[in-house]
């Protein structure tokens, strides 16, 4: 959710940025004084992990678990830095030509979205692999990239006029599929957890489709309402695949049941007058046009979430914290925290609010909280010191495979040029990154040795 190049700050929030981390246990937010990260494991204190009051921070991108983040500034919105937080140090940073519109990681893949072109960076060495150059206009920076090392993909506009999804192969660098997903113009993306599935909506807002990745199948279809101006600001599934949640500038949240229906058999003879009166009216749908039978066919919200306010935006997550929670950090600076019930769905109950803004958490004014009530304001005594470090290794290279529609080689202005201080960094970085994801699957930034300090300089 970034507020800052949507151009839809709350006037009385300081908040620029806020997004869940991969797997969604924590949440990172950004302000006009700099970013705060906090833990997702309980429902009555929302925990800090870091604060830094440097600068103006209008995107801010946590590496699942790990000390790795990737920040953008509002007063250098072309710039990348890579930083490791528990050393406040900054491992290694980029410039583009033009404003840094998103950022997406995951263990293998680093992604900057700008408004024409994206960029791939290796996630061991911060290396640029590849440049997808003249894309759409994409002026939201809207992508989605998948966080599973077997399906490793990436999504995004292949279109500015319809609904259509490039959906980008991030290990072997190529295009791999084009979804016609929507008559209109594509406002959110998200990919479960296993990189399989891919939910779209568009400008309309109206319907939500999951696609099989890389296939391009529709499985799922379903209807989130009829109203016309209705702007999508999130998707989320949950990490079992089995919930789809979908937030908007309303004041409703709906969550829907993956869940394919299972093989009726065959119908008996309607015994009753009442029974051949259903049996009519189900066989005249056959002669209704196609746009309406298929409002018929699309799935409806299992559950809703009904939010204090509407019209601000907000970005949604869908966790287990002890039990099925629906997470919504919105731009009014706050985190908002409902049960979800697996089993019968319905209405959610709002439990906690928490204050993205350092300040006192208060207490849900709805009834059904659960716990006892911590206001989470004090202060946090292990807070990492705020050091500033020296630059790191960061040099683009010229790898370059087969092409996407939009490619061209990583030649380009992002490209760094390294002056290193110490002998083989770049090594040492890939050895100590795969040797996290071997043992552990996540990065074990929190070593002496990692990230070797050198100076690094960008080209101007």
């Amino acid at each position: 959710m970034n507020l800052a190049s949507l151009g839809r700050r709350q006037p009385d929030s300081p908040l620029l940025f806020a997004t869940f981390n991969q797997d969604c246990t924590s949440l990172a937010v950004g302000t006009e004084t700099g970013y705060r990260l906090f833990s997702l494991n309980s429902v009555d204190k929302l925990e800090p992990i870091y604060e830094n009051d440097n600068e103006d921070i209008c995107i801010v991108e946590r590496l699942f678990s790990s000390s790795l983040v990737a920040i953008v500034s509002l007063s250098s919105p072309r710039k990348l830095k890579v930083c490791h937080f528990k050393k406040g140090t900054e491992i290694c940073n980029y410039s583009y030509s033009n404003t840094i519109l998103a950022v997406k990681l995951n263990r293998m893949r680093l992604i900057v979205a700008l408004e024409e072109s994206l960029y791939i960076h290796n996630i061991r060495d911060m290396k640029v692999l590849h440049t997808i150059r003249e894309t759409p206009p994409n002026p939201q920076g809207l992508c989605a990239l998948s966080i599973s090392n077997d399906n490793c993909y990436l999504a995004y506009p292949g279109s500015s006029h319809i609904g259509e999804v490039q959906i980008f192969d991030t290990v072997n660098l190529q295009a791999v599929n084009m979804i016609p997903a929507h008559d209109s113009c594509l406002a959110a993306l998200a990919f479960d957890s296993t990189g399989s599935k891919l939910a779209t909506a568009s400008e309309k807002g109206t319907v939500i489709r999951v696609f099989t990745i890389p296939e391009g199948q529709k499985i799922f279809e379903f209807r989130r309402g009829v109203k016309r101006c209705v702007s999508i600001s999130s998707l989320a599934f949950n990490t079992e695949s089995t919930f789809l949640c979908v937030s908007s500038n309303t004041e409703t949240v709906h969550i829907f049941k993956l869940e394919t229906t299972k093989e009726s058999k065959p119908q008996e003879e309607p015994s009753t007058w009442m029974g051949y009166l259903g049996k009519a009216l189900m066989n005249s749908a056959t002669y209704l046009p196609s746009q309406v039978t298929e409002v018929f066919s699309q799935g409806r919200a299992f559950a809703t979430v009904k939010l204090p306010f509407s019209g601000i935006r907000n970005v949604c997550a869908l966790v287990t914290i002890s039990k099925p929670r629906v997470l919504i950090a919105a731009a009014d600076g706050y985190l908002y925290i409902y049960n979800l019930d697996p089993t019968d769905g319905g209405d959610c109950t709002l439990l906690k609010q928490h204050r993205l803004d350092g300040a006192e958490n208060t207490e849900a004014p709805a009834d059904g909280a659960e716990g006892e009530s911590n206001p989470g304001g004090e202060e946090w005594a292990e807070r990492p010191s705020l050091t500033r470090g020296t630059f790191a290794a960061a040099a683009a290279s010229n790898v370059h495979t087969q092409s996407s529609p939009h490619t061209t080689k990583a030649t380009d202005y992002a490209q760094a040029t390294e002056k290193s201080t110490r002998p083989k960094t770049d090594e040492l970085l890939s050895e100590a990154v795969e040797e996290g994801i071997q043992r552990e699957g996540t990065l074990p930034l929190h070593d002496e040795n990692e990230f070797p300090p050198m100076t690094h300089y960008t080209d101007s």
